[in-house]
């Protein structure tokens, strides 16, 4: 595999999503991580917010690139001739949502776009960025799903 993306709304980015994209870099020449705008979702960052976290997050993987995009995935991937989207997988909950999503890129794609599945690790199975930012409006314990640059970030922003 030469060239794959990983994308997300990485609202914010967690070590769970961290761990993915470290094996993923492993399994490629050169990975794309896209910053997604999603705008069925309401974030606690701006788009420039997220970025800036994830290229922090994953400054000393040397063979990424971080992006930002809005719109269809399949689209940009065609552009920059990616035919592999990286996706990790938590608990079942996520088995079903992520099939759809890959086989709506497969056959948008015209077949040319394979989702590949890295299942998360034990202690990463239950974390997301929603529980993450549940935590902080909570003053929980964060360390265990945040790099610490995160952390304050994320506290920074609920005192708000």
């Amino acid at each position: 595999m030469k060239l794959a993306l990983y994308s997300g709304t990485f609202d914010p980015i967690t070590k769970g999503h961290k761990e993915i994209i470290e094996r993923a870099s492993r399994m490629c020449d050169k990975l794309i991580v896209a910053v997604l705008n999603n705008s069925s979702k309401k974030t606690l960052f701006s788009l420039k917010e997220r970025k800036e976290m994830v290229e922090e997050a994953l400054k000393n993987i040397d063979n990424i690139e971080v992006i930002e995009h809005s719109g269809l995935l399949a689209d940009y991937m065609r552009e920059i001739d990616c035919k592999y989207i990286i996706r990790g997988l938590r608990a079942v909950i996520d088995y079903e949502y992520e099939l759809s999503l890959a086989y709506g890129n497969y056959d948008i794609s015209n077949g040319e776009i394979e989702t590949v599945f890295i299942p998360a690790s034990k202690k990463y199975l239950y974390v997301s960025s929603s529980i993450v930012r549940e935590l902080a409006l909570y003053n929980g314990k964060l360390d265990d799903y945040l790099d610490e640059f995160v952390i304050e970030k994320i506290k920074s922003r609920v005192k708000e």
